[in-house]
């Protein structure tokens, strides 16, 4: 992006609050300024809160037919449609994204998830129980009820740089929808990507503290954990501040739903269409450059077909074009910031002090010296109680641990402390359905899967991944609790 970009504020209450400081965004492939993003303070945040508060408790929204408030987001949503391009050229500006990852994963894949949302929004929120008698002793009773959904209250959103347009419409609709407001806090790596929904807010009529949007560091972010007016927190990031989220959550007992890490276990067999599955596993560990938490790096190849596993996924890995994410020929983009370019580094020099066999990659490429650029980095001869098989690097790493029976595969996969995603490649798609039912994560995806997500589909973790769900109707139905309400039938 050429134009510098710039923030009104921040967006609380409706309107938009000047911040206290700036702070540079940068584009990761360049290392170039490409805007001044307001810093949120914890005043900030406090009046986001209080503007969230105030909406649920007195303002219309919670109260509103399910039908009103689909109106209102079916506007907001078809006017994010209307800024699409601007949309996609912000995202590889700001997160790194390549163009074709910008238009799907980023902008498309999210677009349908929330339309999803809005579609069913309107299901009836009324249970009715059936009617029962019940013995009174003296007399018998006819016992009526019904349960309804109710909107959870507010709902602090903290969403991370990977996929940050993504989880920012995934999050906020669902809560919207359910009569929820909402306090948005985005990764201060990729703060425009949420001030825009601000605007899309204003110009659709969203009412006032509906949707509050402020940023800052872990000092706001643990003001909107531990704010005992808010009622709810979803969180996607690291196991680690995950952890510490739920810890200061705790004392007020808020509800949290986490998305949190990941190392996926990719299982090839023996009988395994070998190009479809190395094309699974390229994509496992370049995709974003590595930065995402469902991808599959942990790469378990039968030892029949290891080593021709290994030579075409390197094959191809080291034709992929590396480069600026705003280029059309670009395959693999940036990692966000140079942090996260060290902290590779790092697993890859353990790797290889652990033993690991280095097959390709593993260093900074040599025609890149600006932007947080990393080749795709493949291990093979790996044990799984090596460092690189168990704990998430965040970047263009995969490894290849080899296996003799499904038996010993499904064992290794489950031997995680994580369990957000996996995948069989199998010919055999009964046997690969059987291993999928035993492998202890949140989803399995069978010789590649549907093609991408599920907007319908249920989408979460479990372990040190997290817990909750996103998407579809379960994903709806977290932001809201259920009331009994029973009565004597006359």
């Amino acid at each position: 992006m050429t134009t510098m970009l710039r923030s009104k504020g921040l967006f609380i209450a409706g309107a938009w609050e000047p911040a206290g400081d700036v702070e540079d965004v940068v584009n990761p492939a360049t290392e170039a300024v490409i805007g001044r993003a307001p810093v949120g303070s914890q005043a900030a945040v406090l009046a986001a809160i209080d503007a969230a508060r105030e909406a649920f408790d007195k303002g219309p929204w919670p109260t509103m037919k399910p039908a009103q408030r689909q109106e209102y987001l079916q506007r907001f949503l078809d006017a994010i449609r209307a800024r699409e391009e601007d949309i996609c050229r912000l995202i590889t500006a700001e997160a790194g994204a390549t163009l074709v990852l910008a238009r799907t994963l980023q902008f498309g894949i999210p677009l349908r998830i929330a339309q999803h949302i809005v579609d069913i929004c309107t299901r009836d929120p009324i249970t009715p129980v059936a009617p029962q008698l019940n013995d009174m002793g003296q007399t018998t009773l006819l016992g009526c009820g019904v349960y309804v959904r109710e909107p959870v209250g507010v709902a602090a959103i903290i969403t991370p740089y990977n996929v940050p347009f993504f989880l920012n419409l995934a999050k906020s609709v669902p809560a919207l929808a359910t009569g929820c407001t909402v306090v948005l806090k985005p990764s201060a790596f990729t703060p425009f990507e949420a001030l825009i929904l601000g605007e899309i807010a204003e110009e659709v009529g969203l009412p006032k503290g509906v949707l509050n949007i402020v940023t800052g560091g872990p000092d706001v972010g643990r003001i909107m954990t531990t704010d005992e007016r808010v009622d709810l927190v979803s969180f996607t990031g690291s196991d680690k501040v995950g952890e510490a989220i739920l810890a200061q959550a705790a004392p007020s007992l808020k509800r949290v739903l986490l998305e949190l890490g990941g190392k996926s276990a990719l299982i090839v067999r023996p009988d395994a269409d070998l190009d479809a599955a190395v094309r699974d596993g390229l994509f496992g560990f370049t995709a974003h450059c590595g930065q995402g938490c469902q991808l599959l790096t942990r790469h378990l190849v039968h030892n029949s077909i290891r080593e021709a596993y290994v030579e075409k996924v390197s094959a191809i890995a080291t034709r992929l074009v590396i480069g600026d994410p705003a280029a059309p020929e670009t395959q693999v983009g940036p990692l966000i910031r140079n942090s996260q370019r060290l902290r590779t580094e790092h697993y890859v020099e353990k790797a290889k002090a652990e033993g690991a066999r280095l097959v390709i990659g593993g260093r900074r490429p040599a025609d890149r010296p600006r932007g947080y650029f990393y080749e795709p980095t493949l291990f093979s001869d790996v044990r799984n109680d090596m460092t690189i098989a168990q704990e998430e690097v965040f970047g263009p790493v995969g490894v290849v641990i080899g296996f003799d029976t499904d038996e010993e595969a499904i064992a290794i996969a489950n031997d995680s402390r994580f369990g957000l995603n996996g995948a069989v490649h199998s010919a055999d798609t009964g046997r690969a359905y059987e291993m999928a039912l035993r492998l202890r994560t949140g989803g399995v995806a069978i010789n590649g899967g549907a093609g991408g997500i599920l907007s319908a589909a249920p989408f979460g973790g479990i372990k040190r991944s997290g817990f909750g769900r996103e998407f579809g109707i379960e994903g709806l139905n977290e932001y809201t609790y259920t009331k009994t309400i029973a009565f004597r039938a006359v």
